[in-house]
């Protein structure tokens, strides 16, 4: 009768840490499987923020609207958040963490570096001010400034595959 308690409570206690801990996945691990493409990251965040910047416009448009349908705002404003979303998690979880390599201060590649990074920071900057307001510029400078990285962080033959692909913005 022990043993069957014993068993019990272990089943418990593993069925509340698999869960009670749930949280969705993301779509980066940071297991260096080598799956995910850089190029692909890319793709998506021009489609993110051509996703934020359309929300953008339904926001307004809905807005003015009377009467205003606060269902599909709500969802609009849902949408924008997510995808801007989408972009911090790429620029921070893929790029920053896992793809971009830290160079010390002076070393070969120390200002091509520089410049990756502080691209990304201003991706974030502008991921988070499309968070707070219908600004269309601020879509502006994130393709810019995916322009912008992807010409210092990506070979020739795949920056050629982007441009081909989004243009150029900047």
């Amino acid at each position: 009768m022990m043993r069957v308690s014993k068993l019990l409570l272990a089943l418990l206690c593993v069925s509340a840490v698999t869960f009670g801990t749930y949280k969705v996945v993301l779509s980066h691990c940071e297991i260096p499987c080598g799956i995910y493409g850089d190029t692909t990251r890319i793709d998506l965040l021009y489609e993110d923020v051509a996703t934020i910047e359309k929300s953008m416009a339904q926001i307004v448009a809905l807005s003015a609207a009377k009467p205003v349908n606060a269902n599909q705002l709500i969802r609009w404003v849902g949408n924008k958040e997510e995808h801007a979303n989408k972009v911090q998690h790429v620029v921070t979880q893929y790029f920053m963490t896992q793809r971009v390599k830290s160079k010390a201060t002076g070393a070969k590649g120390y200002d091509k570096y520089v410049t990756q990074l502080t691209t990304l920071h201003g991706m974030l900057i502008h991921a988070m001010k499309a968070k707070q307001t219908t600004d269309v510029e601020h879509c502006k400078h994130l393709r810019s400034l995916i322009d912008q990285f992807a010409a210092a962080y990506l070979s020739p033959e795949d920056l050629e595959h982007v441009r081909k692909a989004h243009g150029k913005h900047g």
